[in-house]
């Protein structure tokens, strides 16, 4: 799993299948967790969060960090000049230290972070609240700040609450029942409960008793609810359009969004940007609000598969949501199964013989990836025979191989020497990417001494950017490159063609 974050989104933290965390980044604030302030270029572990089952992150908009395990246990690092970290103080601490006090003995299943408060949601459907309480968002019935995690009872005490969200400055709560609670700030109207008071105490979301809430998302100073029947409200800010109701007007109660687009099966949101995203029931993409600068007043399709790609994209900063999970795929994905697939005897059905050395693939593979073989099966009795080993004499084993190999990979894997050979099979074949990626490792080897005679062989094979290459290159060096003995040798017409476009390139000025 992996979580990315940070005010510019240059934090990441990742969690491996060997159950070890790494981090890097810019690592404000100490917020990687490593021990120091330093910037962490290349991925470094957390060697105090390794090996604890990781299951769950979250991050606050000042830099502080929450990570929960398998077995329920709570970790906290990074900012906590207001004691978001719940250890009963107001040190910053770069290093992730489990917090216990009431948690100890609850096993926490869900975390969330806003600016500089949290919650937690245990297995019991609990739910705990700690950090800056300004506008009341720790549900504690006062705005005093809270230093350490204390259980949210007011309104939903006798409840199981099965999941929490965060905004900014505000909290909501969803119970088993499909009921939703919030509080906090409410300057916006990003509690949905028709005013603009904030609320020190959890308050149900009235307008919504008839529907039965299946998720709830927070963004900066709104909120998204999705229901079992796919229906999808938004209520609170909407200055960039962030509620999908075509104009930027707030609202202090839920609205429905586009019921036009069919059944939303998930939303997304995040306290950290004003952007808002969701998937419908056809597999399609929306999403609306604050994108790259310009607002997006009603949902817009986008071409993407998951909500994690829209905030990767579109959303300033480009951070997670929720935490990414990752899962190994148990099959041979399709360009692997290639890969295997070359030069197998077993499953070939024809073989190129080049100078000696044996190459099995496959004529159907052939067939579709290249149109000069397309062309020869077609016209050729190799089409109907069962096995046909064809001899190749006028290019080298390596760069007959490398070609074949070219159509099961796209990967061109060749020392330069032998691309020379690959770009004459390229141009002979009419393989014009192929032609492209051979000029690009070629100018790799280009130097004072063999600069003229590749400009010649680029003229040979129509392959212009290693024309223009040597060219450039040759500007740059003209009084050692025309005292080569390979300059010299160049045929009259192709030496006069040269000095022409060096010239017209500025080498004479002077």
């Amino acid at each position: 799993m992996a979580v990315i974050f940070g005010n510019m989104g240059s934090e990441v933290i990742m969690v491996t299948v060997d159950d070890d965390v790494y981090a890097m980044g810019c690592n404000s604030s100490g917020c990687l967790g490593l021990g120091d302030t330093a910037s962490a270029l290349q991925p470094r572990k957390i060697e105090s969060l390794c090996k604890k089952k990781i299951k769950g992150l979250a991050y606050g908009s000042g830099l502080h960090l929450l990570a929960f395990s398998d077995s329920g246990e709570l970790y906290t690092w990074g900012y906590n000049t207001y004691s978001q970290l719940g250890n009963g103080n107001t040190n910053h601490t770069l290093t992730p230290s489990l917090v216990s006090g009431v948690l100890a003995g609850k096993t926490v299943i869900q975390v969330g972070c806003g600016n500089h408060h949290c919650l937690a949601l245990t297995s019991e459907g609990e739910v705990f609240a700690w950090g800056q309480n300004n506008g009341g968002q720790c549900g504690s019935g006062t705005t005093t700040g809270q230093s350490v995690p204390r259980r949210v009872t007011s309104g939903i005490g006798g409840h199981k609450v099965v999941a929490i969200a965060c905004g900014q400055l505000t909290s909501m709560a969803l119970l088993d029942d499909g009921d939703l609670y919030g509080w906090g700030y409410n300057g916006n109207g990003e509690l949905g409960i028709g005013n603009n008071n904030n609320q020190h105490n959890p308050v149900r979301v009235s307008n919504l008793h008839k529907v039965f809430i299946t998720q709830i998302v927070c963004g900066f100073a709104h909120c998204l609810a999705l229901t079992d029947q796919g229906e999808l409200y938004a209520w609170g800010a909407n200055s960039y359009g962030q509620l999908g109701t075509g104009y930027k007007t707030h609202h202090l109660s839920p609205v429905i969004v586009a019921p036009e687009l069919g059944k939303a099966v998930e939303i997304a949101a995040c306290h950290l940007s004003h952007i808002s995203a969701a998937m419908f029931h056809d597999g399609k993409i929306f999403m609306w609000g604050h994108c790259r600068g310009h607002s997006i007043f009603s949902p817009s399709p986008t071409p993407y598969t998951h909500l994690d790609e829209v905030f990767a994209c579109y959303s300033t900063p480009s951070v997670t949501w929720r935490t990414l999970q990752f899962r190994a795929r148990q099959d041979t994905p399709l360009a692997e199964t290639l890969r295997l697939a070359f030069n197998d005897e077993n499953t070939g059905d024809i073989c190129f013989k080049v100078g000696g050395n044996s190459i099995w693939v496959h004529k159907a593979i052939l067939r579709i990836r290249c149109q000069y073989y397309r062309a020869m099966f077609q016209h050729n009795t190799w089409a109907e025979a069962d096995q046909e080993t064809v001899e190749i004499e006028q290019f080298s084993y390596p760069v007959y191989y490398c070609f074949l190999r070219y159509l099961y990979t796209d990967e061109v894997d060749l020392p330069v020497e032998e691309a020379l050979g690959l770009l004459d099979l390229a141009n002979a074949y009419c393989e014009t990417e192929l032609k492209s990626r051979c000029q690009h490792l070629i100018r790799q080897s280009v130097n004072t001494e063999n600069v003229a005679v590749l400009f010649a062989t680029g003229l040979k094979y129509e392959a212009q950017d290693l024309e223009e290459y040597c060219l450039r290159f040759a500007v740059h060096h003209l009084t050692a490159v025309v005292q080569t003995e390979t300059f010299s040798k160049l045929e009259e017409a192709t030496m006069k063609h040269f000095i022409s476009r060096v010239a017209r390139m500025g080498a004479f000025r002077y």
